[in-house]
Order: C-alpha cells, then structure tokens, then sequence
C-alpha cells in the first residue's frame, strides 16, 4: 500500500512537466501549420504571378505577331496594287508597241515597192532618171531610219530573237554584212552608182529577211539555195547594166554570198534546237509509255504468282491437317517432306514479288547491249533498259517485224539504279549516236571491243560476248549462197 502511495505521489509530480511538453508540442504542431499554410499561400501567388506574366507574355507575343502579320498584308496589298499598276502600264506599252511594229511593217513594204519601182525605172528607162532627185529621197529615208539604207529594211520576227546566244552570234555576223556594205559604198563616187548601189542594198537585205522568215527545218537546203540564187540573181542584172561598176559589184556579192548564208545556217540552229526539245518531250512520252507498260506486264506477273502461291498454301493447310491426324511414321515423314517442298516454292514465289515491288516502285531493272549485224552491220548497237522480270522478252520484242532478223545480246546488266546507268552509258557514247535528233534512237556506231571495255569498267563482273552471232543472217546468207551456186 505504502509503496502504491509513493508511485501515485511521483505520478503527481511529473504530470506537470509532462502537461508542459505536451503545450510545447502543440504550440510547435501550431507554429507548424501556420508555416504550412504560410507557404502554400506563398506557392499559391507565386503561381498565380507566373500565371498573370506567362498571360502577359503570350499575350503580348499574340499582339505583336497580330501586328506583324498585319503589316505583312498590308505590305503585299500595296505590292500586289504596284504590279497590277505596273502590269497595266507594260500591257499598255506592248500594245502601243505592237502598234508602232505595225506601222513600221506598213512604212517598210511601201519603201520596198518604191525601192522596186525606182528599180524597174531604172533597168528600162536609165535616161529619164533624174539621180540627184533620187539621192534626196534616198538620204531622206537613211534619216528615217537609224543605221540608214544598210541596215535591214523590214525586221521580221525571227527565231533567233528567242536565243540569247544566237542573237549575240547574229548580231556578230550582221555587223560583218554592215561593214562589207559601207566598204563597198564607199568606192562609188558618182550619185547614179551609188544610188543604184543603194537600191541594190535594200532588196539584198529584205529577201534575205524573206528568206530567214520562210525558213523551216525541213528546208534549209532550199534557203541556201535561194540565198545564191539571190546573189546569182543580182549579179545578172548588174551584167545587163552599168558595165563599169559590174568588176565591183561581183567581188562585193562574192563576198556577201558566206554572210548571207551563215545568217541562215544562225536561224536554222534555233529550228535544230527546237526539235529536239520537241524530241526530248516525245522521249519522255516515250519513256513514260514504256514503263506504264512494264509495269502492266509486272502486274500480271504478280497476279499470276500469287495465283500459284495461293495454290501452294491450300495444298499445304491440306497436307498440315492430314499430318496433325496421321499417326503412321512413313507417312508423317512424307507429308513433312512435302510441306517443305511447298514451303520452298512459296519463299521463291515471295522473292519474287518482292523484285516485283522493287522493279514496278523503283530504278532496278537491266541494262542491255544488243547487236543486229544482218540489220545494222557489224559496227552498230542498240543500248537500252528495261524492267522485266524477264529481260529476254523485251528483246524479243525489239526483234519483231520491223527488223528482218532477231537482235542478239552481247550483255546484260543487272543494276539497282538501270536508269542512271543507261544514262551513264548514253553520255559515253554520245557522240557516236546514229540518230542526233531523235534521242529516243537508242542506236550507236561503235566497235564491240570499245564496248565491252566500256561496260566492263563500270561492271567487271559482266559477262560481255563479243561474238555477233546473227544465226539467221547467217543462214539465209547461207541459203542465198546455195541458190546462186545451183543456178551458176
């Protein structure tokens, strides 16, 4: 009992000191939460700080971009109102252009039929022609005209315009013909030579626009002609008439002959050049055309192999549900040995319409060398590509009717990228072309030596025969040879 009295005593004196600790801990559990929500208030402002600038930021950002962009449009307003100001202005210009060509066209024609006129006056009435009054008129249109009685007349609208090059190369060749012209002016000191010389000048130079314009690029022999007909043409009438200028008309068109001629050759390299652009255009066509059908003859590989694969996958579900039942050991191994037979077939078929994808979606295919001596003689082949799972069928088809024998193949190379490397090939052996214009003429004169080193550099891997074997050649020469024997 005494010893209940005396715990229960220590309990009473402690207690105080344990209610103390427990205030300290509750004003330390208070200080705590205080502190707590001092700062979460303080983490929610920060955010809310952040929120208000990143706001701020964006939409300020938004602002300036808003005024950017509309100082952009109204930018491209005024620009697109300048253009369609100074597009009305040029449209308005070409048309007063165009007018202005018109008159001049008109005003031309009327000096060449006086000039013609003058002339024809001249040849049969030399007595009545009063030179002095047809010099006036002649210094009169030289006012009127810029380079005066040299230069051209009538200016029509020619080809060579179209060419940077070539109206560098023909103003070079007229300021020859202007030179020549005023050399030769010069050494007539009479009025009536030099009015004739004149008028002389003038028709030179308007046939020859004449001629120019009427050129085709099928007709330059026929422009080269007229040309020296021209000259030929002029020296006879000057034969007929004032024999004392004749000695130096003749050297002044002989040496005007060449000029006149390199102007025509000038205007024909533009019809060159166009047509092949136009052949290039037909190449592509022509390109095109090959490959949609290539890929049409892919397709129907494809379709006809899968046909097949599916035709081996039925077997094979067959075969795998009679193994799962069978339970004879010689006849399990059979139907295992079939199932990889079939199972080897399909990956072979899979191979290939994987190549399929690859040729029909890509550049694979085969480049090929091919002679036809019977045909083409023995220095003569075709190079080409194609993207046949079969290349040989693509022969065969150059092989057809318009050729009287079959085309025989000196190499065939495998390439993944064939169409650089026809191309390749068709750069090497440019210059040798048969065919310059139509490049879709893929035929080469070259030796079957100088090819084979070509394409072996390239693929030393290529098996290259150098053999032309043209069997049917042969043995048609072979029948021609017995026939002509049996008649000897």
């Amino acid at each position: 009992m005494l010893k209940k009295i005396k715990e229960l005593l220590l309990i009473n004196k402690t207690l105080p000191a344990k209610e103390q600790e427990l205030r300290v801990l509750e004003e330390k559990l208070q200080d705590r939460e205080k502190l707590i929500e001092d700062i979460t208030l303080q983490v929610k402002e920060s955010i809310e700080v952040e929120k208000e600038k990143i706001l701020s930021d964006a939409k300020a950002e938004a602002s300036s971009i808003l005024e950017e962009t509309q100082k952009e449009v109204a930018k491209r307003s005024k620009e697109k109102v300048a253009y369609e100001e100074q597009n009305a202005i040029l449209e308005d210009e070409l048309l007063n252009k165009r007018t202005e060509l018109a008159k001049i066209v008109k005003s031309a024609k009327k000096y060449s039929n006086e000039s013609q006129g003058i002339k024809n006056l001249i040849d049969r009435f030399p007595e009545a022609v009063n030179f002095d009054e047809i010099q006036k008129e002649l210094e009169i249109l030289e006012e009127s005209l810029r380079d005066g009685v040299l230069d051209t007349i009538v200016s029509l609208d020619l080809h060579h315009k179209d060419s940077k090059l070539l109206r560098k190369e023909m103003s070079a060749n007229n300021r020859e013909i202007k030179k020549l012209l005023k050399t030769y002016q010069a050494r007539y000191t009479t009025k009536a030579n030099l009015t004739i010389y004149n008028l002389m000048v003038i028709g030179l130079q308007a046939e020859l626009q004449n001629i120019l314009y009427t050129l085709s690029y099928s007709n330059i022999e026929k422009a080269e002609e007229s040309a020296k007909a021209l000259i030929n043409k002029y020296l006879t009438i000057c034969g007929e008439g004032n024999a004392s200028i004749l000695s130096t008309i003749t050297r002044f068109l002989t040496e005007l002959e060449p000029l006149f001629l390199n102007a025509i050759k000038m205007e024909y390299k533009c019809y060159i050049q166009k047509e092949k652009e136009k052949e290039e255009q037909r190449r592509i066509k022509e390109q095109m055309r090959q490959e949609a059908e290539e890929k049409r003859i892919l397709e129907q590989e494809r379709k006809k192999i899968e046909k097949e694969e599916e035709k081996y996958l039925n077997e094979m579900a067959k075969n795998q549900e009679l193994l799962e039942k069978e339970t004879d050991e010689g006849k399990i191994a059979a139907l295992q040995a079939r199932l990889a037979e079939l199972q080897g077939q399909v990956d072979k078929l899979e191979e290939q319409k994987e190549e399929i994808v690859k040729r029909a979606n890509g550049r694979a295919g085969y480049v090929y060398v091919i002679s036809n001596l019977g045909s083409f003689g023995e220095n003569t082949f075709k190079v080409g590509m194609t993207r046949r799972l079969n290349p040989l069928d693509r022969i065969d088809e150059l092989g057809d009717a318009s050729v009287p024998f079959k085309f025989d193949v000196q190499a065939m190379v495998f390439s993944d990228n064939a169409v650089d490397l026809e191309q390749q090939l068709h750069q090497i052996l440019d210059d040798n072309r048969v065919n310059k214009i139509n490049l879709r003429k893929e035929f080469f004169y070259t030796t079957v030596q100088e090819l084979q080193s070509i394409v072996e550099e390239i693929d030393p891997t290529v098996e290259f025969i150098t053999t032309l074997k043209a069997v049917e050649y042969h043995q048609s020469q072979s029948i021609m040879k017995e026939k002509q024997e049996q008649l000897a």
